[in-house]
């Protein structure tokens, strides 16, 4: 008889804890490239100029705890580089011989670590990240932050960075036996969205 009051305290303990303890799955979301925008900002001599990303891919995998954004398991993205496209064939011609699109067919993104996640909510998080960022073959460790918005089935990304071109070895392109020059410093802006 005591043997089985017993069994029943270990029983009963094991059950509360199974039902109080947070609840934490990893969750998938891919990224959706029709509701996705990025936009490259850039200056030349002349005017400045954009570039906007018609081809991306990614793969966010995140933990929810209580319905809160605890933690990133993974980030990865890439844009296809001749899907760069600014309305201009002699741009993007040159933009694509600066970037050695022949040999370096995708810019990558990978996350590498999350330094802090701080969600005001649980729809509304500011993220601090340090990840690679590969651009015609060569790779570079950056710090991007930026904000998440959640929703059911929805991680919207969006944030910018911005890096100088010859760091990862790509002459600015310039036109007209070089008379059009551009900025070495671009703005990368993204608004990403993930879809479960």
């Amino acid at each position: 008889m005591k043997t089985f009051k017993r069994l029943k305290l270990v029983f009963g303990s094991l059950l509360v804890m199974v039902l109080t303890t947070q609840t934490s799955l990893a969750q998938t979301y891919q990224l959706s490239n029709a509701a996705s925008t990025l936009i490259v900002d850039g200056t030349s001599n002349i005017h400045d100029w954009d570039i906007k990303a018609e081809n991306q891919q990614g793969k966010i995998v995140v933990e929810f705890e209580n319905g809160m954004l605890t933690k990133i398991d993974q980030l990865d993205f890439s844009v296809t580089a001749e899907s760069l496209k600014s309305g201009k064939s002699t741009m993007d011609k040159n933009t694509y011989k600066a970037l050695n699109t022949g040999k370096y067919k995708q810019i990558v993104y990978k996350l590498n670590k999350v330094n802090s996640i701080n969600c005001s909510n649980n729809n509304s998080c500011s993220v601090s990240t340090t990840g690679s960022l590969t651009i015609s073959g060569k790779t570079k460790t950056v710090d991007i932050a930026f904000d998440i918005a959640i929703t059911q089935n929805k991680i919207i990304l969006s944030g910018s960075k911005t890096i100088k071109m010859t760091d990862y070895g790509v002459e600015p392109p310039s036109v007209i036996f070089g008379t059009i020059t551009t900025g070495d410093a671009v703005d990368i802006k993204f608004k990403s969205s993930f879809i479960k």
